[in-house]
């Protein structure tokens, strides 16, 4: 099929029914116009898997600062939320590529295979320890009770943080989120306060982890900094990414993908009768219903995109979770099949934007999803549709997801 297209349509994501279906809205210009543009987000749109894998690629692109969002503020709003701004001008893949290099190369230090190994029988002890709360119940809320206290409980793990703080963690997490909505001013001041509130109590590990290194990531920034690395305050601000990051992408992955093994339970029964296929079931769902649906890029230069010029200082969207449904690269791309080789899957990125906690999302989903299925075989939903909440600038996310068992 060629890239090439006579014009560049305009599409409407804030329509009720892109809003509620954005599958279904990606699949339409996906067919109609391989790049889009979207007036609403003076932004374009790439949804093709050719097109959104060279634009993870091309060098002349660079991942799109949180911090635009607080452009649209007044000038005193903007003074007011200056420690937000200055946090995200430090986080990984939010720097110049230099920075977010030399932030990559320390971190793999840490994000290794044999870390990810060290981390599954924590994983296993955390999950158990989750579904023994509400096991008597007979009933739970997966996202409140399973899907964000795990990796919550993984990356304090990763932190160093106490046992007892680890609510506090949760709670912070929930605020920071803020920064990646729509810009809501009250939103933004509690994520301010919480981002304040964490930077404080991680500067204490970190003094902590210059008199006594351990095996955790806060170590692993302090023998940096000493190395003249890194700063205090990029390894706390960096931190605070990773709470985030790392707590969002496996949460929303876990229920997203309990959502569809419950929406086609012969897959469900597939996987229960054969739970071997768990790492493929795991690629499948990120597939066909992802983490991080739609990332941001923006022009450095003059670029071509399919088939189109693109002048320097423009905003690209690439629709990952458009790309990850192309019937040019997956056979049947609507069909749930959790034996599907694994295949050019995009959930992650690509490139020097790979998400370095991949394999860690991966894993937690995995083990999770065993162990749940296995403790609690009449595991069923308890909601009449899925909790569908829309997301910027495309996407959902669950907000509730209540199960009996």
């Amino acid at each position: 099929m060629s890239n090439q297209v006579a014009t560049v349509r305009n599409y409407d994501p804030f329509t009720p029914e892109a809003m509620a279906d954005p599958n279904a809205f990606l699949h339409r210009i996906r067919a109609e116009s391989p790049l889009a543009w979207l007036p609403r987000l003076d932004a374009y749109l790439l949804t093709r898997h050719a097109d959104v894998t060279a634009a993870l690629r091309d060098k002349r692109m660079e991942t799109a600062n949180m911090s635009r969002v607080l452009q649209r503020l007044t000038p005193a709003e903007q003074e007011e939320l200056a420690l937000v701004r200055r946090s995200i001008e430090m986080w990984m893949g939010h720097t110049v590529p230099a920075d977010h290099v030399r932030f990559q190369r320390l971190l793999k230090r840490y994000f290794t295979p044999a870390m990810v190994d060290r981390l599954r029988p924590r994983v296993r002890e955390f999950t158990h320890e989750l579904l023994d709360a509400v096991a008597a119940k007979g009933q739970m809320d997966v996202v409140r009770d399973l899907a964000y206290p795990l990796p919550s409980n993984v990356i304090a793990e990763m932190l160093g943080m106490p046992v007892s703080d680890r609510e506090q963690l949760q709670a912070w997490s929930r605020d920071i989120r803020g920064v990646f909505g729509n810009g809501d001013l009250q939103q933004l001041r509690e994520a301010q306060r919480s981002m304040i509130e964490m930077h404080d109590y991680l500067r204490l590990i970190a003094a902590d982890r210059r008199r006594a290194p351990r095996d955790d990531v806060l170590s692993t920034f302090m023998a940096a900094e000493a190395e003249g690395i890194v700063t205090e305050d990029e390894a706390v601000a960096n931190c605070v990414l990773l709470l985030f990051a790392g707590h969002e992408t496996t949460a929303n992955l876990i229920t997203n993908g309990l959502v569809l093994l419950f929406e086609h339970p012969d897959q469900l029964l597939r996987l229960r009768q054969n739970p071997g296929l768990s790492p493929l079931a795991v690629e499948e769902m990120l597939r066909c219903d992802g983490p991080a649906g739609v990332i941001g890029r923006v022009t450095m230069e003059p670029v071509e995109l399919a088939g189109h010029p693109v002048p320097a200082g423009k905003h690209i969207y690439l629709a990952l979770m458009a790309a990850n449904r192309d019937p040019e690269v997956f056979p049947d791309p609507d069909v749930f099949d959790i034996g599907r080789e694994r295949s050019r899957v995009l959930s992650f990125g690509m490139g020097t934007y790979y998400c370095l906690g991949a394999a860690l999302a991966r894993m937690e989903t995995d083990e999770c999803l065993r162990i749940l299925l296995d403790r609690f075989p009449r595991l069923r939903p308890a909601y009449r549709a899925p909790d569908w909440q829309p997301t910027l600038p495309i996407g959902h996310r669950l907000e509730t997801l209540p199960v009996a068992f």
